[in-house]
């Protein structure tokens, strides 16, 4: 693996890493020959585009291809402002791929090829330089801990490391199906919980890392307790169309309806929320108001086509508070 030279000259406001792919994404079904557009995506990267769009320091430190696609995701990256200092290049394994084909109405179908890709043979010496320069915030996804063996044994360390530095660790479950299933999941993401500081979890996504049942209102209370128990400082539970909520270990509670918008898409909106959650949390701002930033940022995903493109700037933020369909002149 090869990065590039030299030392970030300040501690990032966020540190991520994981897999970012060549992304064909067509208006309809790969089966008639729908045109695609390509472009990148990856769960981490979109969310430090989206924390870059807010002025935040966003350091990026996963591993690609050294071929086409891979020059095409760091050139995104470092034009949309993420620090790819310490961004990697395997020389021989390529950079992951996937499909996104809108299949009828608002049903989009995913398709993958990222086996033996160059993300998924990330090591912890990999991640290294990039731990060293030091951050306020790690953010971590239960997708990079899914990609195999090199890529867990990392996120394992970092996340310990980050800790031990007194860092904000946070944690995006991020469950893929697709993937690996619910109990590999959960076995896997489990021993991480003493190192969190703030996990994210969409409600259905509870199960997967506490092991504990869902789908009711007292099933998520149980859930939460528990996350709280095990050592993380708060969880924040994603809810979709019907907003988000955040406990701490104080017994602090706070929750927020979704933003009414025209929905275009969907994929994306996770990432959106993590991003607005943690600027929230890098400028200092109360629970209820992270949550609205949060829900935020989610709306413009939903609201937008592609994973990230869609997202605000700082100065872009106040938008959906016009009336629809108003033209700002």
């Amino acid at each position: 693996m090869s990065t590039a030279p030299g030392r970030i000259s300040a501690p990032a406001d966020v540190l991520t890493f994981g897999e970012t792919m060549l992304a064909a994404q067509l208006p309809g079904t790969l089966a008639v020959g729908a045109q695609a557009r390509t472009t990148v995506a990856g769960a981490e990267s979109n969310v430090a585009i989206g924390l870059a769009r807010l002025g935040h320091h966003a350091v990026w430190a996963g591993l690609v291809g050294d071929d086409e696609p891979g020059r095409l995701v760091l050139r995104t990256l470092r034009g949309e402002g993420v620090d790819i200092t310490r961004a990697g290049t395997h020389a021989t394994a390529p950079t992951g791929a996937l499909l996104r084909e809108r299949r009828v109405a608002d049903l989009a179908r995913v398709h993958y090829w990222r086996s033996h890709s160059a993300a998924s043979l990330l090591t912890p010496a990999d991640l290294a330089p990039a731990l060293g320069d030091g951050a306020r915030i790690l953010h971590l996804t239960g997708i990079t801990c899914a990609l195999g063996p090199g890529p867990l044994e990392a996120v394992r360390t970092a996340a310990a490391h980050a800790q031990a530095q007194g860092w904000t660790v946070t944690l995006d479950v991020n469950h893929r199906q697709r993937l690996w299933t619910a109990e590999e999941a959960g076995r896997a993401l489990r021993p991480l919980l003493p190192h969190i500081t703030v996990l994210i979890a969409s409600d259905d996504e509870l199960p997967v890392v506490t092991g504990l049942p869902g789908g009711t209102p007292d099933g998520e209370e149980r859930a939460v307790g528990a996350l709280l128990d095990a050592g993380v400082r708060e969880v924040v539970v994603k809810r979709g169309g019907e907003g988000a909520a955040v406990r701490d270990r104080q017994g602090t509670r706070h929750s927020l309806p979704a933003l009414r918008v025209p929905v275009r898409d969907t994929v994306g909106a996770g990432d959106a929320f993590c991003a607005g959650y943690l600027s929230g949390l890098l400028d200092g701002v109360p629970p209820a108001g992270r949550l609205a930033r949060a829900n935020t940022l989610g709306a413009f995903a939903v609201a937008s086509d592609g994973d990230w493109e869609g997202l605000p700037r700082r100065d872009e933020l106040g938008l959906l508070d016009a009336a629809p369909g108003s033209a700002i002149r």
